[in-house]
């Protein structure tokens, strides 16, 4: 096959990507971006042009200030107990020899990831009511008989979302950071044993440092994942009380489709996004590895 003929034959067969990554995620971007220089309604054909007043208008609203703190708090939390919490599940399937057994406990791990999350967050409302759920049940027979208000309770409420979002969400990161441990070659190991190296010190001299790039992928894709988290909050609060569990993905919703504020949505999902382009470049910067087996 000719150069030219192979060229050809790459760009027919990309095409199509091309053209859904244009039309899905390209344009709605970049219409996001205009109109967020707009007041626009759906309702109105000719939205009068405002600049940069909405996001101007943005950092002075306090409800969106608030949906900012919370979603920064809910990321930080969330991601950082799920990296540790999946970096040990995985350590522990790893150090099991039998296959079949390790295969046992990746499905297990992952079963929730493949759960519906609508489905989930209506089973977890009602595991969390006050009087009736499973969760009081629980605690009333340890004779703590208190009734935890754990969906309408302000300091309780983000505890409630960022441990269903665990729960849903870690065995994926689980698989890859298993995966991740697996790709380790084994020799490294077994000089560190030879030397007299412990497990402690096998972990952080040689494991951490060879996991940097699987970590990397992992923190990455799960900020990017947390700052998106939208149905579990709409169906267990949709941002109560209070505002208190109301992250930026469900102001967004709510000024869109209920208030009508379609630019002003705009505005916000444009802010989330660069939010998120910063922070994954960082996270680059900081944590690249130089290096190759």
């Amino acid at each position: 096959m000719r150069w030219r003929d192979r060229e050809r034959f790459i760009f027919f067969s990309l095409l199509p990507v091309f053209l859904l990554l244009a039309v899905f995620v390209v344009l709605p971007i970049v219409f996001s971006l205009v109109i967020s220089f707009f007041n626009y309604n759906p309702l109105s054909r000719h939205p009068p042009f405002t600049g940069l007043e909405n996001y101007r208008n943005l950092f002075r609203d306090p409800v969106f200030l608030k949906s900012l703190a919370n979603t920064f708090f809910f990321v930080g939390v969330s991601v950082a107990i799920n990296l540790v919490l999946a970096t040990l599940i995985a350590l522990s399937i790893d150090l099991v020899s039998r296959l079949g057994i390790r295969n046992l406990f990746r499905t297990v791990f992952f079963l929730p990831t493949a759960a519906n999350i609508a489905a989930v967050a209506i089973v977890w409302s009602y595991m969390l009511d006050p009087r009736f759920g499973i969760v009081a049940a629980v605690l009333s027979t340890f004779g703590v008989n208190v009734q935890f208000n754990w969906l309408g309770d302000q300091n309780l409420v983000m505890a409630s979302i960022i441990t269903l979002n665990l729960w849903q969400d870690i065995g994926y990161n689980i698989i890859i950071v298993l995966a991740g441990l697996e790709s380790i070659p084994r020799m490294f190991y077994e000089s560190a044993l030879l030397d007299g190296a412990d497990r402690v010190r096998v972990f952080f001299r040689i494991t951490l440092p060879l996991l940097a790039r699987t970590m990397l992928f992992v923190s990455v894709m799960t900020i990017i994942s947390y700052f998106q988290v939208f149905t579990p909050v709409m169906v267990l609060t949709r941002g109560g009380p209070n505002h208190a569990s109301e992250l930026i993905g469900v102001s967004i919703y709510l000024n869109a489709f209920q208030f009508s504020k379609l630019g002003y949505a705009s505005t916000m999902a444009v802010t989330m996004m660069v939010l998120m382009m910063v922070l994954s470049l960082l996270q680059m910067r900081i944590f690249r590895a130089n290096w190759e087996y």
